[in-house]
């Protein structure tokens, strides 16, 4: 298999709970509590371990949640190089309200970083060696929005292919700088990166596979939730539904679908077979409660719904 590496600059504890209703000024009496430990990056070396991979995560942690976090780490057995932050690292809370069926999330912007610490990160992937580097989630006050784009022309200097998941001016630095191998955004963030409205299919798939063609991103995938998700590369572009499964919860499905597909790369899988697996690995997300990410046993009874055969957009 080869090698992965992730990087995690805003990473949180992700803590989840379940309540018979969320209401307002009175206690809310919760019936589950659940830690995790979060963030883009950290998801995916989780979902990579799950699926029988190996990836080493570089994150960034600081404060007493830190300690929390890396204790976090340690339990779910992770390859881990710590950056340290004098922050505090934060804390995503999700409340499941059992009488709706909705689900209620919190997500703090994360601490201020300093110039030098995130020029640490940095730093520290100057020594990495893997043939696959995942960059995932939000960047944290104080880190320039052109940062990834730092990140790519590292990875290039190292002969690492770099797969970006954020958004925002982080992800349009980024797809400006050009060179990276795979960005996944959701249809949101397509929207935004383009500037247009996508009400259509065809439209999403002309956007991502501009970008292809633009010489950006080998390859686009963009998830779109319960409609499914589409690829672009340079033999053309795909589309494949999602999986009908009961929604227990959407978070995490985005980072599950991501590691299924670079674990599949990793393995040298085709890649709209690694498309595939993807599409299982992000339905199975769904399965999990609260920030709970895929399990392997369910990606792989979940792939046998998917279609062996995507369906090619040919343009009309």
């Amino acid at each position: 298999m080869k090698r992965i590496v992730t990087l995690t600059m805003n990473p949180a504890i992700d803590v989840a709970y379940e309540a018979d209703r969320v209401f307002h000024t009175r206690k809310i009496r919760a019936r589950q509590e659940h830690y995790d430990p979060g963030g883009g990056g950290i998801n995916v070396a989780r979902v990579i371990a799950r699926l029988g991979g190996t990836a080493r995560a570089y994150y960034l942690s600081g404060g007493a949640t830190g300690c929390a976090l890396d204790g976090l780490l340690d339990q779910h057995v992770l390859v881990r190089s710590r950056i340290p932050i004098k922050g505090d690292t934060r804390v995503s809370t999700s409340i499941y309200e059992r009488e709706t069926g909705k689900e209620y999330r919190v997500v703090p912007r994360g601490p201020e970083l300093t110039a030098d610490e995130w020029h640490a990160a940095l730093t520290h992937l100057e020594s990495a060696r893997s043939d696959f580097l995942v960059a995932s989630g939000s960047l944290p006050p104080g880190v320039p929005d052109d940062f990834y784009s730092r990140v790519q022309q590292l990875a290039q200097r190292h002969d690492m292919r770099l797969i970006l998941d954020t958004s925002g001016k982080a992800l349009f630095e980024a797809v400006t700088g050009g060179g990276l191998y795979l960005i996944k955004p959701s249809i949101g963030e397509l929207r935004q990166l383009v500037d247009r409205a996508l009400t259509q299919e065809r439209d999403i798939a002309a956007a991502a596979q501009e970008i292809v063609d633009s010489g950006k991103s080998q390859y686009v995938a963009v998830t779109m939730g319960r409609d499914g998700a589409i690829l672009a590369s340079g033999a053309g572009t795909w589309r494949l539904p999602a999986v009908a499964v009961e929604t227990r919860s959407a978070v995490g499905a985005g980072d599950s679908f991501l590691a299924a597909m670079v674990f599949a790369l990793g393995c040298e899988r085709d890649p709209l077979e690694a498309f595939r697996y993807a599409i299982a690995a992000g339905a199975a997300a769904v399965l999990t409660p609260g920030t709970d990410l895929c399990h392997r046993e369910d990606v792989e009874r979940l792939l046998s719904l998917v279609p062996s055969m995507a369906a090619a957009f040919d343009g009309a």
